[in-house]
């Protein structure tokens, strides 16, 4: 293929692409309402910790402010903290009868900790809960998010919500890598059907907050069913559609915000350990990475390479295919209250450091060195 039919190619894929985004975030994307929302039903909020101390502050004090759930318990479960966290919580909740605060137990055979911990939470919400609601210690919820949330599933008919927060990026690498989360989902998940279809493999969803109707939580098998999953929250979900069930996705950038990781090192070993668990085989993810690289990464290498040959129509093309992948990050980032401009513009080198996160993924999970918060991941 010589570099005119290869621009052109590249070109239209990454355009279709940013058309199927845009449709996803315009007509598809759930929205759950602004402003004020309440709800009738008993809500059990469940925050599982380890080693939060400097983060599960704003947390569980934006916990203690929700409004419009009238009958809400908040259990925390404190799983083998070294920093203080249990104590932290303590002072924060200050008797506020509506806050338990659980130690966890021993990891038994067979868990990852993440679903554990949500296990353990679920066992001991109240038997008056109709609804739970898992949030991670880096969330920090809209007074009405809560209320908003569940308002949401039931007007989905859905056993499982996943209300993505808006992502706040503080440092560079932050905003290099973390807009890609909802970029890849906009771009390459169809939500309609996603919602619709029975099929598992059409599923996705973000454990930082999740809603979920407890009588079909409990018919899927709660979090054991996912017990050995480092993805969690995405098998949860698959194991809903397997169940019966009904999964929606939620733009909530209005309810929460979620600052994932503060620094490099923790960005990229949260993605390291993941990663190799989201591509699946090594070689359908090798083709992932390299479509990706060939769709975002080589129209502007092309463009320059194309410029500097004397090739104008190579050059103006491939431009074009790079200014359609930047312009896709915009509509993600409108459609999620994300930072658009001019982040937007580095969307190749998102993309490069992407697939070398992914690779570094596979490598340490192949010598077995992938750990998290103290723990080994297998």
């Amino acid at each position: 293929m010589n570099g005119t039919l290869l621009s052109w190619a590249l070109t239209a894929v990454v355009g279709l692409l940013t058309g199927h985004a845009w449709l996803n975030a315009t007509r598809w994307l759930r929205r759950p309402p602004p402003g004020a929302a309440s709800t009738d039903e008993p809500v059990a909020v469940l925050l599982p910790l380890r080693d939060e101390a400097t983060r599960v502050g704003p947390c569980l004090r934006a916990l203690l402010a929700q409004r419009g759930v009238p009958e809400l318990e908040i259990v925390v479960l404190d799983d083998g903290s070294t920093d203080g966290t249990a104590e932290l919580v303590r002072a924060v909740a200050a008797g506020d009868p509506r806050v338990r605060l659980l130690g966890g137990a021993p990891l038994p055979p067979g868990w990852l900790g993440k679903p554990y911990a949500c296990q353990q939470l679920a066992d001991r919400a109240g038997p008056q809960a109709r609804v739970l609601v898992f949030v991670d210690a880096d969330v920090t919820l809209g007074p009405y998010a809560v209320a908003a949330a569940v308002r949401t599933l039931r007007s989905a008919s859905a056993v499982l919500l996943s209300p993505y927060p808006r992502i706040v990026a503080g440092s560079p690498a932050e905003r290099l890598v973390q807009p890609l989360l909802q970029w890849l989902w906009l771009t390459f998940l169809p939500l309609a059907a996603l919602e619709r279809s029975p099929r598992p493999s059409l599923a996705a969803a973000g454990g930082q907050f999740l809603v979920l109707d407890r009588a079909g939580y409990r018919r899927v098998g709660g979090h054991a069913a996912v017990r050995d999953r480092i993805l969690e929250d995405v098998e949860l979900a698959r194991a809903v559609k397997r169940s019966g069930g009904r999964i929606a996705l939620a733009d909530g950038s209005r309810l929460a915000e979620c600052r994932m990781y503060a620094s490099w090192p923790e960005l990229r070993d949260g993605y390291t350990k993941s990663l190799w668990a989201a591509f699946g085989p090594p070689a359908g993810a090798t083709a992932v990475v390299l479509l990706l690289l060939l769709l975002y990464a080589l129209p502007p290498l092309l463009a320059v390479g194309a410029a500097l040959a004397g090739a104008p129509t190579v050059a103006g093309v491939a431009l074009l295919g790079y200014l359609l992948g930047v312009l896709g990050r915009l509509v993600s980032a409108g459609a999620t209250g994300g930072r658009g401009w001019p982040d937007a513009l580095t969307h190749p080198l998102s993309v490069a450091v992407l697939g070398w996160l992914t690779i570094r993924s596979y490598h340490l999970r192949r010598r077995g060195r992938l750990t998290w918060r103290g723990r080994p991941v297998r």
